[in-house]
């Protein structure tokens, strides 16, 4: 037991949300619902919550960045070959495609209590929780 004799989902419970909602909530909305889970008073205590409020942040940054990247290589691949780009436009939208499957899976995983720690990104999370 934490400081105060609470269980550690204690905090989380009080504002009606239990840990795992709050979790999966982190998700929703990317980096917009991480830091508005951070701020919130109950929430910004909790490790667990911590933790995927981060890694929601890290992850919807680092999938923007790279989409503008691809982005940019297929508009520059485009005014090379036609067919050349629209292949390569494929590998964005299959590339989209499996971030909003990682987006689903993360909520489905943490709505579920399983603490999934992505690569990369899932560490400095833990450091920042």
């Amino acid at each position: 037991m934490p400081a105060g004799g609470q269980p550690a989902g204690a905090a989380a419970a009080d504002s009606g949300l239990t840990e795992n909602v709050a979790g999966a909530l982190c998700y929703v909305l990317g980096f917009i619902t991480g830091i508005i889970f951070l701020v919130l008073a109950p929430f910004n205590q909790n490790k667990t919550v911590r933790f995927h409020a981060f890694q929601s942040i890290f992850m919807s940054v680092g999938c923007i960045a790279i989409g503008i990247g691809l982005s940019i290589v297929s508009i520059m691949l485009h005014a090379i070959s036609f067919w050349i780009g629209s292949l390569f436009t494929l590998v964005h939208l299959v590339f989209s495609l499996g971030i909003f499957v990682l987006w689903l899976y993360m909520m489905f995983k943490t709505y579920n209590n399983v603490k999934v720690v992505l690569p990369i990104i899932g560490p400095l999370a833990e450091k920042q929780a």
